[in-house]
């Protein structure tokens, strides 16, 4: 596989990649450093790319785990926390983030148990159908939208508590 190929296969799904290690790990550094870290562990087995049924999928399940390793590790401790961190975010993204309504479902969404926040993710904010997801977390598909229900259903409880709170 030469460079050009690989380069077709995982740039499309840098962002949803990007998205899904900034949702885990907080700081925009250090998901730019965990999708760099994936794609140089993809490339160096470039070869066995082509053999995988769904390489995307790989690729989130390998962006996870390397998420959920660095939140375990000793080191998570020194993990620069940054919320408002712009420099590198598009007009879209400061947009959508400066609504506030959008920005208190993403606040509560990090809130969330870590298996809820990332399903969450990927099926409402990447559009993954449950198969991938099934196929990325390792999970079968009714875990997932049993998963799926209850995070929604504590991300709307917790609004309406917001909301009422504010109208008093």
């Amino acid at each position: 596989m030469n460079q050009q190929e690989f380069l077709n296969i995982v740039l499309p799904v840098k962002d949803k990649l990007y998205r899904l290690a900034k949702r885990l790990l907080v700081s925009s550094d250090e998901a730019e450093d965990a999708v760099q870290e994936v794609f140089l562990k993809l490339w160096k087995g470039k070869e066995k790319i082509k053999e995988y049924k769904n390489p995307e999928a790989f690729a989130f399940t390998m962006v996870k785990n390397y998420c959920l390793d660095r939140l375990k590790s000793k080191q998570a401790g020194n993990l620069k926390i940054v919320h408002s961190n712009y420099k590198n975010q598009d007009n879209l993204e400061r947009r959508v983030e400066a609504n506030e309504g959008v920005s208190m479902v993403f606040k509560i969404m990090d809130s969330l148990p870590e298996k809820q926040k990332m399903v969450m993710q990927l099926r409402d904010i990447e559009q993954l159908d449950f198969s991938e997801i099934s196929e990325i977390l390792d999970m079968n598909p009714t875990t997932i939208r049993v998963t799926l229900s209850r995070a929604r259903k504590t991300v709307r409880e917790q609004l309406i508590k917001q909301y009422n709170y504010g109208i008093g």
